[in-house]
């Protein structure tokens, strides 16, 4: 069969012919009519379609200009294992110059020399060669490196690994280079773009490494006699690491354990009696995007909302955080944060008070009204007095103790101390019995004693305190 049409023009009248009596030449010897091997550029005989697809293909992406001896397309095709790999491979006709500008890609002979080089990297009597490695290993040795090129995939990955590794390239400069490499050549290149597909390249040469479980005590692998094993036979630590069971609730440990939670439940029966309906959580906080510190004037303050209807261990990913508000300026919005808030603030509400259905659930395939609840605010001290209007900061700064907060000036170093929170120990407590070490008074008319051993240790506990 004349195959000098492979090198003409996709719009001339006899690639036309070529292809069409290619895809009648395959069809009628293949195994499966309805899957054939594509020899299309971008495919090159390792994947398989229906023939009006491969028509479709081939004049796309054009007829790979290497494949000159139709080995995955002849009687042997679904089986080579007939063919005599010990004897030479028949050479292939020499194709006619081609009538357009282009020259052939590769030489006439580069299918029998790519059968020798599979017969060398795989094992003559073991390998399957409709396995998927050896079809890549056969698409990668016989596609050029780009249009015109005397040069193959395979080869050029080969010099190019042989060099990094003689002189030690890192994969970072590797990348470099191979994206510089793929600028330079023309368009229609083939050239991996980074050090990660070159390697997916020669992959298939048989450097592949195999993984071999081990005790996390380093006693054994699990190979040979162990291979089946599910523990070690010496420390007796399993196999494998044990998974989170989503249905397994730890007590007091979960969000909907809480009292708020449950306060919720009670009062707003139809909130809690729909898993769908969301708990949600206000964090907010000041930080400064900038490395040089607190020098720049410039304040940002994200508000998110995390998801408390999802299980502990995911309820604080960063892809189930929401991004509701970001203020950035100057200087920090302080007390005046509620400014900001006020969109959504009326997210909320719309949320908490609309009644028509609004999500569609593709589970049930139905429209259900979402309720969303806010639980819970997350802080440090200085923004939880900011988000809530609490006061932080004086002599009455606890949010528990309010007016009962016990406080004390100090006024040399002018600050504030709060030394009377022992009475929140248990009554037993020895602690609470030690007036003196806590406040720093005596008794009246008592005189100072020597300090024993125990209340040294009380006054260092004192002071770390």
């Amino acid at each position: 069969m004349d195959k000098s049409w492979i090198f003409k023009d996709r719009d001339t009248l006899d690639y036309e012919i070529g292809v069409e009596e290619f895809l009648i030449f395959a069809e009628e010897i293949a195994s499966d009519p309805k899957r054939i091997s594509c020899p299309c550029k971008r495919c090159a005989n390792f994947k398989k379609f229906a023939v009006k697809i491969i028509r479709g293909h081939l004049y796309e992406n054009g007829f790979s200009l290497g494949y000159l001896d139709w080995i995955w397309h002849t009687q042997g095709s679904a089986s080579r294992s007939s063919v005599n790999r010990n004897a030479p491979t028949p050479a292939s006709t020499p194709a006619p110059a081609p009538t357009s500008d282009r020259a052939p890609i590769s030489s006439p002979g580069l299918a029998s020399e790519t059968v020798n080089v599979c017969d060398a990297a795989y094992n003559s009597s073991e390998y399957n060669n409709e396995s998927y490695q050896f079809r890549r290993f056969m698409a990668d040795a016989e596609q050029p490196l780009y249009e015109g090129s005397e040069c193959t995939k395979l080869e050029s990955m080969l010099k190019l690994h042989n060099w990094k590794a003689r002189f030690g390239i890192s994969d970072s400069a590797f990348n470099d280079l191979m994206s510089t490499i793929g600028s330079l050549l023309p368009k229609d290149n083939v050239m991996p773009p980074n050090a990660y597909e070159a390697k997916k390249t020669l992959s298939n040469l048989g450097l592949e490494y195999i993984k071999y479980h081990s005790c996390p005590n380093n006693y054994i692998l699990y190979r040979g006699v162990n291979v089946d094993a599910f523990e070690c036979p010496k420390c007796r630590l399993s196999r494998w690491k044990l998974g989170k069971d989503a249905n397994r609730r730890w007590k007091d440990a979960e969000p909907a354990d809480s009292p708020s939670w449950r306060n919720i439940d009670y009062r707003w029966p139809a909130i809690g009696s729909d898993a769908r309906n969301n708990r949600l959580a206000l964090s907010a906080d000041g930080i400064n995007p900038h490395t040089n510190g607190l020098t720049n004037k410039y304040s940002c303050w994200p508000i998110v909302l995390e998801t408390y209807n999802l299980p502990p261990w995911l309820c604080m990913r960063r892809k189930f955080m929401m991004l509701t508000i970001l203020v950035s300026g100057p200087h920090e919005p302080g007390n005046d944060v509620d400014v900001y808030l006020q969109p959504l603030i009326d997210d909320l509400k719309k949320l908490w008070e609309e009644g028509e259905p609004n999500v569609y659930d593709a589970y049930t395939k139905s429209y259900f009204t979402i309720k969303a609840i806010l639980l819970w605010t997350i802080n440090d001290f200085p923004a939880y007095g900011n988000m809530s209007g609490c006061v932080n900061k004086g002599y009455m700064c606890c949010p528990a103790c309010a007016n009962d907060t016990v406080a004390k000036y100090l006024s040399h170093s002018r600050k504030m101390c709060y030394q009377g929170h022992r009475r929140y120990l248990a009554r037993n407590h020895p602690y609470r019995k030690q007036k003196a070490a806590f406040n720093g008074q005596q008794e009246l008319g008592q005189a100072r004693q020597p300090l024993s051993g125990e209340e040294v240790l009380l006054q260092q506990d004192k002071i770390e305190f």
